[in-house]
């Protein structure tokens, strides 16, 4: 857990976006678009981590982005994002997306991804995040516990 004065539960951020695919969001196969579902899954992060920060944020990296299967012509995509890790200035956030069928509301995963933002001031400078992540479950643990190595990789494979 981040030695925070204050903390934020995972769920004080989380957000859900939904969306239908158009036929401005699909390629040539037919299918939604990687590109577009790429900005749906930024948008979703930049909110999650605006919501954690209490201000601006900047993507600085998409450290995994898995397409597990395609969506379609009018089907129903839903975003959902969470906080899993809380540095200084960086959070990590998971974005996993979904295709919902309408009649029953069940979810089938369609995609995964970790995203870093950066919190920034008005000028675009990093700025300290003011809350720590209060983890609430194992799952949340093993996210964060997770993260630390993803964060690790990143410095080993990039050295920034």
């Amino acid at each position: 857990m981040n030695p925070k004065s204050e903390n934020k539960k995972v769920t004080d951020s989380m957000t859900e976006s939904s969306k239908i695919v158009q036929s401005k969001d699909i390629n040539g196969q037919n299918r939604l678009f990687g590109g577009r579902l790429m900005e749906w899954i930024d948008e979703v992060a930049a909110l999650t981590a605006m919501r954690h920060c209490g201000g601006l944020v900047t993507t600085c990296a998409v450290d995994s982005l898995v397409f597990k299967h395609g969506a379609k012509l009018n089907q129903v995509v839903v975003l959902t994002g969470k906080v899993t890790y809380v540095g200084n200035t960086s959070l990590e956030v998971r974005v996993d997306t979904y295709v919902e069928e309408v009649e029953s509301g069940e979810r089938f995963a369609i995609n995964h991804a970790y995203l870093i933002l950066v919190h920034v001031n008005n000028n675009g400078e990093p700025t300290p995040i003011r809350y720590g992540l209060d983890l609430q479950s194992e799952s949340e643990q093993a996210e964060w516990d997770s993260a630390l190595i993803r964060a690790k990789s990143r410095k080993e494979r990039y050295a920034y």
